[in-house]
């Protein structure tokens, strides 16, 4: 399902015109990823948990050379599914 679909999805579910979905689901994204700019996290309730992790810096490989290559330390967007999304993805 692509961006457009799940607009769709939603002005169909909650009988709303798509311009207002579309509107509510940006809203959505922009809220969620300003929250994890600013270090919080995200929890709705039975579907799952928007974080972000620290990566620590570690050593790789280039796989051209095999010469050692530094990885630099990151912060990693995370989710981590719910119960109910896991049970409704299972069952």
């Amino acid at each position: 399902m692509n961006k457009s679909e799940l607009i769709e999805a939603i002005a169909a579910s909650a009988d709303i015109p798509k311009a207002a979905a579309g509107r509510a689901l940006d809203a959505m994204v922009d809220t969620v990823t300003g929250a994890l700019k600013d270090g919080d996290q995200v929890v709705l309730v039975g579907f799952g948990t928007f974080s972000v992790k620290d990566r620590a810096a570690r050593t790789g490989r280039n796989p051209q050379t095999g010469d050692p290559i530094e990885i630099a330390a990151a912060k990693i967007p995370s989710f981590k599914a719910g119960k109910a999304l896991k049970d409704a993805v299972n069952g």
